[in-house]
């Protein structure tokens, strides 16, 4: 069977452009960090590789001054930071047009990610999310199940990343 016979639905990877995300990257001192969690009415989880949920998102700990936000409602995060600023200086910068996220899925998707990431992907615990390389290509890959991750890259790098992964899930799928 060639790789044009092949039926996708049953591959041992997955891989699918998400639709593009409202991103913002926020920096503030980490003895900020609680205040302006309640002024921006979500988590900013503490820990490197801590993700927590809000009412509109979802936020990642990227290091100790800073967090990846991905929100539904834009306009309410940037109204909440602008109010705040006086008493909690601190830089929000939308990333929008940054990056791109893609889903990776499937039973060998960590056969497929151990190809360009030198991380121990199986260690990464379900629910976290670490800034990482693939190839030479800064991501941030998000570990949503035993065998579920997105990877968000940089766009211009989206290219060399997805002819890898593409390269990758060929011999994937023809050692089956």
């Amino acid at each position: 069977m060639n790789m044009q016979e092949h039926d996708f639905a049953t591959a041992p990877v997955q891989i699918k452009e998400l639709a593009d995300l409202v991103r913002f990257s926020l920096r503030v001192r980490p003895e900020h960090r609680a205040d302006m969690a309640a002024a921006l009415a979500m988590e900013l989880p503490q820990k490197v590789g801590d993700r927590a949920g809000f009412a509109t998102g979802e936020t990642l700990c990227l290091g100790p001054d800073e967090w990846l936000i991905l929100t539904t409602e834009p306009a309410a995060l940037v109204d909440a930071a602008r109010e705040a600023y006086a008493r909690l200086p601190h830089s929000l910068t939308e990333i929008s047009d940054r990056e791109i996220t893609l889903r990776l899925t499937g039973p060998q998707v960590l056969d497929l990610l151990a190809t360009g990431c030198p991380r121990d992907i199986e260690a990464l615990a379900e629910g976290r999310a670490v800034r990482t390389v693939f190839d030479s290509a800064t991501v941030v890959l998000w570990r949503d199940g035993p065998a579920e991750f997105r990877m968000d890259i940089w766009r211009s790098f989206a290219p060399h990343v997805r002819s890898l992964l593409a390269q990758a899930e060929a011999e994937l799928i023809a050692g089956l």
